[in-house]
């Protein structure tokens, strides 16, 4: 993701505990065997404990795939979904949670059989008919329907749902993909995706989403357009664009697909910079190593009131015609953060930092400053965030209100200066590419960065960078 004014933060669910319990209690009050004396599991957790979202998240389970069959009326902005999530079970489980905000709720079954649900802020209990026995791989359907919520968070951002002037952008960073569809909404927590989109066929609508479109058909009056995701995706990555689109397709050289949706109004000031994907995925491809995924492409739409762009996997979404930097970073981003993704939102520096350097170094190589000297900029306060960068450290975020801002990007990008400093050019971009292999369609932490440079150039010493750099408060004294 981008940084930009107003700076992001996730909405922080206001539920209470003593709500969430006594849903729980009346889910025992209800007829159920789950509820007697000889049950073996227990309800999985309501939250994975993240260091800033804490509710985000769910515990018992993994997520292996979704399938979204979504219906969308424009008109009068509804959103009718059947989602089916195949999981598998982490412990012995009574009962689970997926995280749903508004929408109301239909039906749930596991395993094609009916069960209970309880609602409680962004929490749909489920309490399946026949306990869930660890390691069992077992799919939950769960039928909803309504207008879905744009999520304003505290910062004045905006994400989930989108309107559009002809449709909507979904957009997931860090919690707004629950919005839209229940899951399991954590980045630590990645699966594959079939996502289904119908919108009426009497309307020129296309929908856009992740990963490659497997066929359209248009019967009843409807169009479906059908998209899958064949490599494993976080939540907050999870797009729809549903509008009037002028869409491109074309082939890299490495026969990599090119898919591409711009708003009509959009494409004059678009269209020269979408022209640069070839050149920007070849020279990304030589420093960072091999595309991650099966297709590549960008989202550019008009969305009133939104002002970032956001790294959703396989196309980029952009809410206005993106600059080259722009579509440098999102597109550095698909290595590291989509494909690289973090453990914890604690560990989103290793996103923005390495799509930041991306920017830094394109520069360099396009006749532009080089890094250092981008990096004299920044350390004097001259850039963009002017002496903000220095709020706070990148690895030690001081609250989810500032998770996107400047120290996160520039300073973060000032932490890999200081390790190609070190190591010298072919030592880092050994380590760029190395950990973008290492951790390919996984997830990762800071400790786990600091520890895999260390031992890929064992013969230096990173202790100033991880004391100074990237944990220390204010300015560090100049390298």
């Amino acid at each position: 993701m981008v940084p930009r004014p107003p700076h992001r933060i996730a909405l922080v669910s206001r539920t209470a505990l003593f709500v969430r319990a006594a849903g729980a209690l009346l889910l025992c009050a209800l007829p159920l065997t789950a509820c007697d004396g000889g049950v073996h599991g227990r309800p999985g957790g309501y939250g994975l404990r993240d260091p800033y979202f804490p509710k985000a998240g769910n515990g018992g389970y993994d997520v292996t795939h979704y399938d979204l069959t979504l219906a969308y009326d424009p008109d009068h902005r509804r959103l009718t979904g059947t989602a089916v999530v195949t999981a598998r079970a982490t412990e012995d489980l009574s009962a689970f949670d997926l995280d749903l905000l508004g929408m109301d709720v239909g039906s749930v079954t596991v395993e094609g059989k009916g069960a209970r649900f309880h609602r409680a802020g962004q929490e749909l209990t489920v309490r399946p008919h026949d306990e869930l026995d660890e390691g069992e791989t077992f799919s939950t359907t769960v039928r909803y329907s309504g207008t879905p919520r744009t999520v304003t968070d505290a910062d004045g951002a905006k994400e989930g749902w989108l309107p559009t002037a002809d449709g909507a952008l979904a957009l997931g960073q860090p919690v707004g993909s629950m919005a839209w569809f229940p899951s399991n909404n954590h980045p630590s927590d990645k699966a594959t995706y079939d996502i289904s989109v119908s919108v009426p066929a009497s309307r020129k609508l296309t929908a856009v989403s992740n990963g490659e479109l497997k066929n359209t058909t248009t019967s009843g009056g409807r169009t479906t357009y059908r998209w899958h995701v064949g490599e494993p995706m976080a939540t907050y990555l999870a797009t729809v664009a549903i509008g009037e689109f002028e869409v491109r397709r074309s082939t890299l050289a490495n026969g990599l697909p090119v898919y591409t949706a711009v708003d009509p109004a959009l494409a004059r000031a678009g269209d020269p910079v979408l022209a640069q994907i070839p050149e920007i995925m070849d020279w990304a491809e030589y420093n960072f190593g091999p595309f991650p995924f099966s297709s590549t492409g960008a989202i550019v739409d008009r969305v009133p009131g939104v002002g970032y762009a956001l790294e959703t996997q396989n196309r980029p979404a952009f809410p206005s015609a993106p600059d080259t930097s722009t579509l440098v970073h999102e597109l550095a981003h698909q290595w590291y953060g989509d494909s690289v993704t973090p453990k914890t939102w604690r560990d989103m520096w290793l996103n923005e930092s390495f799509a930041t350097y991306a920017e830094w170094l394109w520069k360099e190589d396009h006749d532009g400053p080089s890094a250092q000297e981008t990096f004299d900029t920044v350390y004097r306060g001259d850039g963009d965030n002017g002496t903000d960068i220095w709020a706070y450290p990148p690895g030690r975020p001081s609250s989810a209100a500032v998770l996107s801002d400047a120290p996160v990007y520039d300073r973060g990008a000032m932490v890999l200066h200081r390790i190609r400093q070190t190591v010298g050019d072919d030592a880092f971009y050994g380590i760029a590419q190395g950990w973008a292999a290492a951790h390919r369609h996984g997830n990762a932490s800071t400790a786990d960065f600091t520890s895999y440079v260390e031992k890929k150039v064992p013969g230096k010493d990173f202790s100033a960078i991880w004391r100074d750099w990237l944990y220390g408060k204010g300015k560090p004294a100049r390298p």
